[in-house]
């Protein structure tokens, strides 16, 4: 059996070299480790090119979705049996991958995901079912984080930090879509293999660390830095609920409300704070608007 890992990684040398340690002391030890580099510019490229026991793939910066897409289709046509996905800033503990294999020969198992810990305590966004039908109501319902798992249970989404792919999703479903850039490549990609009839299964005791960021920030310092981010938000959960909705409420309105919900509070504190200005109403409506033509890409 192949075991192969994809890491995406820009601009975090620092957080890359302890991911690539994680993975090289696992207790089940990695047939591959593929490092797909976005164009970085702070000496990622040198590092790694100096590094004898992982195979680098250097492409222009197309977001992580762009870097899952290659690093995925490079590891299935390699042959890997189970391709074991993950950011540069998620640190899988030494048992992590043994813990996840051993529940590998569920029936109809197709993704196992990990569970995450930021600064020590459990961090989840993983979900149980889709809501695709009330557009008053979230698309993630029954999430994990309001609720105590203590063994392996089933889910139907879960994020790019750690799921276990089989071979059999991607020779069903074929591969992310990395015209998504960020956000929502890894909801879309759960959702297309819950289609197709894949189980995923969140297993408790395969333990990764997260990296915390900002957390000494304002929050009008933390959304300066997060401000170009929210585009892809917005536009990539518009498109979600527009391509999978199963009715014109979801498909329109769900979107409307979430982007609704940036533009107040940007409408009352662009003249107090440099959180938001006036500019950046148009850009967020230009984003729902992007979503509903599912017009996507960088």
């Amino acid at each position: 059996m192949k075991l192969t890992a994809v890491v995406v990684t820009y601009n975090r040398l620092s957080l890359l070299k302890r991911t690539v340690n994680c993975l090289l002391e696992q207790t089940c030890p990695l047939g591959q480790i593929y490092i797909v580099n976005n164009g970085s510019t702070d000496g990622t490229k040198e590092w790694l090119d100096s590094q004898e026991q992982v195979t680098v793939i250097h492409q222009a910066n197309v977001g992580g979705s762009g870097g899952f897409y290659t690093g995925i289709q490079q590891a299935f046509q390699d042959g890997a049996d189970w391709i074991w996905c993950m950011d540069d800033d998620v640190f899988p503990r030494p048992t992590c991958l043994e813990l996840l294999l051993k529940e590998s020969n569920r029936p109809h198992t197709g993704i196992l995901a990990p569970r995450r810990l930021l600064d020590g305590k459990i961090y989840t966004n993983d979900f149980q079912e889709y809501d695709l039908t009330h557009p008053f109501a979230s698309m993630y319902q029954q999430r994990l984080a309001k609720q105590i798992v203590d063994s392996p249970v089933e889910i139907k989404g879960t994020a790019f930090e750690g799921p276990f792919i089989h071979r059999d999703v991607v020779d069903t479903i074929g591969l992310p879509n990395k015209d998504f850039f960020i956000f929502c490549d890894d909801t879309d990609y759960c959702l297309r293999a819950v289609k197709a009839g894949f189980k995923i299964y969140y297993i408790p005791d395969a333990l990764m660390d997260k990296q915390l960021f900002f957390s000494n920030d304002s929050w009008a310092v933390r959304n300066q830095k997060k401000k170009w981010k929210r585009f892809y938000q917005i536009r990539n959960a518009t498109y979600l609920n527009h391509h999978y909705g199963e009715n014109i409420g979801v498909k329109y309105l769900r979107g409307f409300m979430q982007v609704i919900g940036y533009i107040i509070p940007a409408f009352f504190t662009a003249p107090f704070s440099k959180a938001w200005s006036w500019k950046d109403i148009p850009a967020l409506w230009k984003a729902y608007q992007n979503g509903l033509k599912e017009n996507l890409g960088k």
